[in-house]
């Protein structure tokens, strides 16, 4: 049994490692089905469900010291890379039915609380919340919403449960409407004409510096710095039982990193794999402390995705019609609120090559909204339940 924190840590290091290495190395089907992090959660959960470390007092300071630390820092990096002049580029239509897709997922959330609230915990609100910070940002935004909520971490396994099976099916049936979209385009009158010439227009990938050890040093202390400073500001705040101090660090982190991603910073590619060594550790964090016995309600949060995903489609197909709205900029504005920068720029490049760095700027809008919209749902639900 280990009982010292520097094991603790290696251990959960050492597993996120080799499953980042063997799916960089395999490039196997398998992990674009189940992702690398979500198979990092459950195997972690699944060794702390086994007992394989106590929770001391040295290990429980551990844990909360990095989790909270770590956290900021990880926002920062992570919207480090999204300069948000780049996406105003994709233009009014693109940006509309991106937010459209937000919007029909946030009502899916809200609908489907409000019917099936009564079946659930009281608190899985808290829960649902974190999801929407998944399903229209990413993996990061989800984090830091459960966080700002004090959702426990043994109810993060719904949350992944969801992301991770429900996601999957809806990934599928977007490349499977694929060959439809000359119909679909017809049915809506959609003029998909620019697509093809505003893809040719956006490289995201050109600008982008080499990672070397001089960025990486830099953008690792500039981060742990803006952890520091927003953890002292954030106490400054006005608090509620809502906006939390953990709320007003991860509002802080999301700004600045934001804002400095307007500067040239942005294109330094070593922010990117720091965030998501970030992310990794974090997410093995949160699985360390759960376990399999405290999941009896999957099968119902699995079925409430499903119901949020119909919603969402139902207010997309109807968006699509009054708006006249392709379907390549339909999937691709779904996929980059539900799947982020994952899974936007595969399913763009199944329609053209061409149209992947609309994919990845959608994705990227999405990391920078999907916090405060997340808190804007989770707030609401919290109000469904009171």
């Amino acid at each position: 049994m280990i009982t010292t924190s520097f094991f603790y840590l290696t251990i959960l290091m050492f597993i996120a490692s080799i499953l980042v290495y063997s799916e960089a190395k395999t490039k196997a089907n398998f992990f674009e089905y189940l992702p690398p992090i979500v198979i990092l959660y459950f195997t972690v959960m699944s060794l702390s469900s086994l007992g394989v470390w106590e929770k001391t007092d040295e290990i429980n300071h551990t844990y909360k010291a990095f989790k909270s630390n770590l956290l900021p820092a990880m926002i920062f990096l992570m919207l480090l890379q999204s300069d948000i002049r780049k996406i105003l580029k994709l233009g009014k239509k693109i940006l509309l039915t991106f937010f459209l897709a937000s919007i029909s997922i946030s009502l899916g959330f809200i609908m489907m609380f409000a019917l099936l609230q009564k079946l659930f915990e009281p608190d899985a609100w808290r829960a649902f919340g974190a999801l929407s910070g998944s399903w229209m940002g990413g993996t990061g935004n989800m984090v830091a919403i459960q966080s700002a909520l004090e959702l426990p971490d043994s109810k993060m396994g719904y949350v992944l449960l969801i992301d991770s099976i429900d996601y999957a099916i809806w990934v599928m049936i977007l490349l499977a409407l694929v060959p439809f979209a000359k119909q679909f385009n017809n049915w809506t009158k959609a003029d998909g004409t620019i697509l093809e010439e505003l893809g040719s227009k956006l490289d995201t990938v050109k600008e982008k510096q080499n990672i070397n050890f001089p960025s990486l040093f830099m953008l690792l202390g500039l981060a742990l710095m803006v952890s520091v400073v927003a953890q002292q500001i954030a106490p400054l705040f006005p608090t509620t039982s809502f906006l939390t101090k953990t709320t007003w660090i991860v509002i802080f982190a999301t700004f600045s990193g934001i804002l400095v991603g307007m500067t040239p910073l942005s294109k330094e590619s070593s922010a990117a794999p720091l965030a998501n060594i970030m992310l990794y550790l974090i997410v093995a964090l949160i699985a360390s402390r759960a376990n399999f016995s405290e999941l009896t309600e999957a099968p119902l949060y699995i079925m409430a995705g499903f119901m949020i995903i119909a919603i969402h489609a139902l207010f997309m197909i109807a968006f699509a019609k009054l708006f006249k709205l392709d379907l390549f900029s339909l999937g691709v504005a779904s996929l980059a609120n539900i799947g982020g920068v994952a899974s936007a720029p595969i399913l763009a490049g199944a329609y053209n090559k061409a149209l992947i760095p609309i994919g990845v700027l959608m994705a990227m809008m999405g990391y920078i909204i999907g916090t405060f919209m997340g808190l804007g749902v989770s707030k609401i639900l919290e109000i469904i339940v009171s």
